[in-house]
């Protein structure tokens, strides 16, 4: 992985943007949504660039940019028409361990910004590490399609349930568990039945009592062709709570498993106890010892079965 997908708070970020033409506004079209402080050195400016600075959302300054502007700052954009200045001008931020960006030329860059599918609190950025733009703007188009506009005002009301959600629910995995029902419930609309499936879920996740709840063990054979298994299987293995596994889990199977999910190494069925586990385990290893799991816990299941 050449770059590393990261979301910065920017309240506190400030950005240099050389340059102001076109390539510069549409840099800063995007730049402008958010909270950073934004200075655009150039020559002259384009009209977009100017309205930016009327309306006091960009410092605009008309004149050339120098070595000693380059400090202060977090980010640096260099969209010039002169590839010698942007060259210059990158080198001069790679030394002081500011991260640039120079258009048209990859290789000088520290950073690339990726294509942004922006709901409001929602967040999807696609990038193809700069080798394939015109398939990730397919891509975010067929995205921005499929996601309503209303899942802005749906992240809004999660935020404010939130502190609600963490009170009543202790644990880690009860707290996905309501949200996850939550989510299956409502869907990814915001509307005006919203507010009844969060109460309906709250309702029933409560009554659920904590003795009842059980460990749904999932079995997967060591040998398993990760890249065979149907897509459904995905939303499952976002569920996993705890993995054993004989050997390493495989990069591909890895990369579905929750992330927060715990791993542990599977040893032998017959030591194997589950007591004070809820939620669902996944079990990786040769088929002789999963017969065994599947001997003594009659009700666990194969994933690729």
């Amino acid at each position: 992985m050449q770059y590393f997908p990261l979301f910065v708070d920017t309240q506190r970020l400030s950005a240099l943007v050389v340059g102001a033409g076109d390539v510069a506004a549409r840099k800063l079209e995007l730049l402008c949504r958010t909270e950073a402080e934004i200075t655009v050195i150039a020559l002259s400016a384009c009209d977009e660039v100017l309205g930016l600075a009327s309306q006091n959302k960009i410092k605009l300054e008309l004149r050339e940019v120098n070595k000693s502007d380059i400090r202060d700052i977090h980010l640096l954009y260099m969209a010039t028409s002169d590839p010698a200045l942007n060259h210059k001008m990158a080198e001069v931020a790679h030394q002081k361990n500011i991260l640039a960006n120079v258009v048209d030329a990859p290789d000088e860059c520290s950073f690339i910004t990726p294509a942004i599918v922006d709901r409001g609190k929602l967040q999807i950025a696609i990038s193809s590490s700069g080798a394939a733009p015109v398939f990730v703007s397919q891509l975010r188009a067929r995205i921005e399609t499929w996601l309503p506009s209303s899942v802005s005002g749906l992240m809004d009301f999660v935020a404010k349930k939130r502190s609600e959600v963490q009170s009543l629910f202790k644990s880690g995995q009860s707290k996905r568990q309501f949200w996850q029902r939550f989510f299956e419930r409502n869907g990814v609309e915001y509307t005006e039945f919203t507010a009844n499936a969060f109460i309906e879920t709250k309702d029933d996740v409560l009554l659920e009592k904590e003795s009842s709840a059980q460990s749904e063990i999932i079995l997967l054979k060591q040998t398993a062709n990760i890249s065979n298994l149907p897509i459904s299987i995905i939303p499952v293995l976002q569920q996993i709570e705890l993995v054993l596994s004989e050997k390493k889990v495989p990069f591909e199977l890895n990369e579905l498993i929750r992330r927060d999910a715990i791993r542990a190494q599977f040893k032998c069925a017959e030591s194997l106890s589950l007591d004070g586990i809820i939620g669902k385990v996944l079990i990786i290893a040769d088929s002789d010892a999963l017969s065994k799991v599947h001997t003594k816990f009659i009700e666990s299941f194969y994933l690729d079965e």
